[in-house]
C-alpha cells in the first residue's frame, strides 16, 4: 500500500484511546514490539500506534514551550539591553562629574582650599557663618563619587545578567531544534506503521478504536461524573463560541490561529478572545491553572488528557469537547472520553454563572473525522 494512501485513511483508523479507563491516567503498556517477519494483533498494533502519538504529542508541546520560553527569554534581553545603554549613559555622565572634580582639585579649586582661604579671613565670624558653603561643597563632592560607583555597580550588573540571559537563548534554540526534530521523527515513526498495515487491518483498528471510545464514554457517563448541568461564565460561554467556530480548521505544530492550531493553540487563543490571557501550552495549563472535578464542569472549562498533560481540549457541555487533535485531523467535536483523563482546569474560577445558557449550534460534520490521526509532520 502506497505511503499517500496509508495517510488518507489514518484519519478513519486512528481513534482517541487505548482501551483504558478515562479516570486512568496511566496508558496501557505497550505489547512487546514483535520479531520481523512475525504476525501483529489488532490489539498490540493499536499499543503501538498510541503510544508513538503519546510520545510525538510530548515532543510538540516541549517544543512548543521552548519556544515560548525563547520568546520569553528574547524579551527580557531586549529590556536588559534598554536598562544596560541606560545605565552606560549614566556611567558616561557619572564620569565627566569625577574629571570636573579632579581637574577642580589640580586646580586649587578643592573645598580644602575654600575652606583654608576662610579660615585666614581677617573675619573669622564670617567664615564661621559660610561654613555651609564649606560643607555642601564636601556633599557635591561625595555624591559624585558615589553617583559614580554606583552607576559602574549597575551596569557591570546589568551587563552581567544581560550575557546570561543571551547564553540562555542559545541553550534554548539547540534545545528547540532538538525537541523539534525528535516530534517528527516520531511522526514519521507512525506514518511508517501506518504505510504497513492493510486496508483490512486499518479497519480493524478503526472498528476497535470506536469501541474503546464508545466504552469509555458510556463507563464516564454511568460514574454519575456528567450528571449535573452547569452554566458557563460569560467569559467561559465566549470561549466556547469562539472554538466551535474554529471546526474543521487544520491542525499545525505551534499555530494559535487564526487559520490552523494545535491543541493548546486552539485553547488559549478561545480564552483569549473571552478576554482572559492563560498558560500556552498544556502542562502549563494544567499546573498553572485551578484544578476542577470532572464532575464539575462546566462550559469553557479545559479538559486535560495523559500522564504528562500533553493534550487539551475544551469543554462545551452534554459530555463533549472541541479539541485539535493533532496533524493529519482538523478542529472537530469529541466524546470526552476520546482520550484517557487526567484531569480538568477552570481558567476563571470566580467567574459568576449565567443565568441562562443554550449551546451555540454545531456546524453540520462537526464530530466527522477520527479524534487521532497523523499526516506527514509539518514543516
Amino acid at each position: 500500500m502506497s505511503g499517500r494512501l496509508a495517510r488518507t485513511l489514518c484519519t478513519a483508523a486512528l481513534a482517541a484511546v487505548a482501551a483504558v479507563s478515562p479516570a486512568t491516567a496511566e496508558p496501557a503498556a505497550p505489547d512487546p514490539v514483535p520479531a520481523a517477519g512475525a504476525p501483529q494483533t489488532i490489539a498490540g498494533m493499536l499499543t503501538r500506534l498510541q503510544t508513538l502519538y503519546q510520545e510525538a504529542e510530548e515532543a510538540g508541546e516541549l517544543f512548543t514551550g521552548a519556544e515560548e520560553e525563547l520568546k520569553r527569554q528574547t524579551a527580557r534581553a531586549a529590556k536588559l539591553g534598554t536598562e544596560l545603554t541606560a545605565a552606560r549613559s549614566a556611567l558616561d555622565s557619572s564620569r565627566r562629574d569625577a574629571g570636573r572634580l579632579a581637574r577642580a582639585q589640580y586646580q586649587g579649586h578643592t573645598d580644602f582650599s575654600v575652606y583654608l582661604r576662610l579660615l585666614l579671613a581677617p573675619d573669622p565670624q564670617r567664615a564661621l557663618e559660610q561654613s555651609h558653603v564649606i560643607e555642601r561643597a564636601q556633599a557635591g563632592r561625595a555624591a559624585t563619587v558615589d553617583r559614580l560607583t554606583g552607576a559602574e555597580r549597575h551596569a557591570d550588573a546589568l551587563a552581567s545578567r544581560s550575557r546570561a540571559v543571551l547564553a540562555r537563548q542559545r541553550k534554548l534554540a539547540a534545545q528547540q531544534k532538538e525537541q523539534r526534530d525528535t516530534a517528527r521523527s516520531r511522526l514519521r515513526d507512525v506514518e511508517a506503521l501506518l504505510a504497513s498495515l492493510s486496508p483490512e487491518q486499518l479497519a480493524e483498528l478503526s472498528e476497535l478504536e470506536q469501541r474503546n471510545t464508545a466504552a469509555a464514554q458510556k463507563k464516564l457517563v454511568a460514574s454519575g461524573a456528567l450528571s449535573s448541568t452547569r452554566l458557563p461564565s460569560g467569559p467561559g460561554s465566549e470561549a466556547v463560541r469562539y472554538a466551535i467556530g474554529q471546526i474543521g480548521k487544520p491542525y499545525v505544530w505551534g499555530a494559535e490561529g487564526p487559520d490552523a492550531y494545535d491543541c493548546s493553540g486552539l485553547t488559549s487563543r478561545a480564552w483569549s478572545t473571552a478576554g482572559l490571557t492563560i498558560p500556552r501550552t498544556s502542562q502549563e495549563q494544567w499546573a498553572r491553572l485551578p484544578k476542577v472535578p470532572v464532575a464539575s464542569l462546566r462550559p469553557g472549562d479545559l479538559v486535560v488528557y495523559f500522564p504528562k498533560a500533553t493534550h487539551v481540549a475544551l469543554y462545551i457541555g452534554d459530555g463533549l469537547v472541541v479539541q485539535a487533535p493533532r496533524p493529519g485531523a482538523s478542529v472537530k467535536v469529541s466524546p470526552l472520553a476520546s482520550n484517557p483523563l487526567l484531569g480538568a482546569v477552570r481558567p476563571d474560577p470566580d467567574g459568576e454563572p449565567l443565568s441562562s445558557y443554550t449551546l451555540p449550534e454545531l456546524p453540520e460534520g462537526a464530530s466527522s473525522g477520527a479524534d487521532t490521526g497523523y499526516d506527514a509532520p509539518q514543516t
